[in-house]
């Protein structure tokens, strides 16, 4: 003899007994879980970065993402221009600027 199961479904309970609610539960935490160890923590360093490079002015001196030191001469809103050495000047993204010289990097280098 074979049970029905329908008017059990329709009234929100599943075969086994348990809640609907109750089963979607370890889904909710393990999304929790995912947003507060991995995407808060890089929308924070986001942040800074971009806190960073909005700071940036003539006469800084600071190191790229590649370990090119220099002191920034012109800033414009994409690019920077670094002059390295004397009458030496270069342009670069200004993404590509890691950090201030003799200081920890803001920005980590892409290790490709």
């Amino acid at each position: 003899m074979m049970l029905e199961a329908g008017p059990m479904i329709a009234m929100g309970a599943s075969p086994d007994g348990t809640s609907p609610l109750i089963q979607v539960i370890p889904f909710v935490l393990i999304l929790g879980i995912f947003y507060f160890i991995i995407l808060l923590p890089t929308k924070r360093k986001q942040q800074k970065v971009q806190a960073f490079l909005d700071a940036l002015k003539v006469n800084d001196r600071v190191v790229t993402t590649g370990g090119i030191y220099g002191q920034i001469t012109k800033l414009d809103d994409q690019r920077v221009e670094l002059q390295i050495a004397d009458k030496v000047r270069i342009k670069i993204s200004r993404q590509a600027i890691g950090g201030y010289e003799n200081q920890p990097p803001v920005v980590e280098a892409d290790r490709a």
